[in-house]
Order: structure tokens, then C-alpha cells, then sequence
């Protein structure tokens, strides 16, 4: 498994009508994509009345089964779209520590995405466990999907979920609204 994400920062006079329609029309382009467990078309909107943002983001959210589909996905005609439309964006991406996708996962509508340093005193193993016991709080939360990740380049970890309703945010949290969630081969079992 691999998660990925990108983010887009744009003016706070952006007309964010323009991504939700963006969303609304290409969304279900990657429903059935190959090696796609799912992707979440990510916005947080200034102007929003459901969950307001201190900026304008667009910023799709991945987990993947492999690096085949990642690779296809970037190097095909969907994404070099996106980078002329708004330029190439560092893509991040994380090497699941753990992760569950409820049955329910198209119902999520919000996003949480979480990032801390790992110390270099940390040991895997360790963080390892306390993701799993994280991930097992999530879900008695509700949440829809919780995927811990670390990035071994940058020893970050990532801590993503999605919900069916907005919930308080801490301080080093980022919520976005959900615009789509569109789910691959491998989410659909036709692989």
C-alpha cells in the first residue's frame, strides 16, 4: 500500500465553485482505476458554511495497492491535465503503518490529515503499535477510513481519516471537505 497527496494553495479570492465543479465532472474518472483502493477529491473552502478553512486548498488524497497504478496514474493523461491546469505539485506520498476502509467509506464527506515529525529516538516497532492502537480508536470514533503512514525520507508521519460529519479539529489537523470519493479496481474486487 501506498498513500499519496497533493495539495494546491490558491488566492482567497478563488472562486471555489470552480474545483467543486472540477470534482463534480472528473470525479468518477478513476472509479475503477487499477490498483486504486480509493481517492478523495479534497477541497477546504474560506467561504464554507459546513466547515470553514483558514485558506483555499485543493488537495486529492490516494491510497493505493501498489506502486503500479501510482506510476500509471501519473505518467497518463489525467494527471498531466492537472498539471496544466494548475501546474506540478510536490507529491507526497507514505508507506502504510496500518490503515482500515470501512464497507461504508463512500459516505465520508470530511477529512482529517495529521502530520508530526517521528524522532530520530523513536523506534519503529514502537510507533508501529501505537499507530495500530490509534487506528482501533478511529474506529470506534466512526471514522470511515484511518490510514497511519510514514514517509522514511522525511521521518514524518501521517495520520489520515474520513467522516460522514465534521468533528473539532486540534491544532496540528487539517480538515477538508470530501467532493467525491471515487474507488478503484481494487476497492471493487475487479482486479
Amino acid at each position: 500500500m501506498i498513500a499519496m497527496n497533493y495539495r494546491f494553495v490558491l488566492p482567497a479570492d478563488y472562486d471555489m465553485a470552480v474545483i467543486r465543479q472540477r470534482i463534480a465532472s472528473k470525479g468518477h474518472l478513476l472509479d475503477g482505476f487499477p490498483e486504486l483502493e480509493f481517492k478523495a477529491y479534497l477541497y477546504a473552502d474560506i467561504h464554507s458554511q459546513t466547515w470553514p478553512a483558514t485558506q483555499n486548498v485543493y488537495a486529492p488524497f490516494y491510497l493505493w495497492q501498489g506502486s503500479g497504478g501510482m506510476r500509471q496514474f501519473l505518467c497518463g493523461p489525467g494527471f498531466a491535465v492537472l498539471q496544466g491546469d494548475f501546474g506540478r505539485p510536490d507529491v507526497l506520498s507514505w508507506i502504510p503503518l496500518c490503515q482500515h476502509v470501512s464497507t461504508s467509506v463512500q459516505q465520508a464527506r470530511f477529512a482529517v490529515r495529521e502530520l508530526s515529525a517521528i524522532p530520530p529516538s523513536r523506534p519503529l516497532a514502537e510507533l508501529e503499535q501505537q499507530q495500530l492502537q490509534w487506528l482501533g480508536e478511529q474506529q470506534q470514533r466512526g471514522a470511515l477510513a484511518s490510514i497511519s503512514a510514514f514517509d522514511p525520507q522525511r521521518w514524518q508521519l501521517l495520520r489520515f481519516t474520513l467522516w460522514a460529519a465534521p468533528l473539532a479539529l486540534h491544532s496540528q489537523q487539517e480538515g477538508y471537505e470530501v467532493g467525491y470519493l471515487a474507488q478503484g479496481q481494487a476497492a471493487r474486487g475487479t482486479a
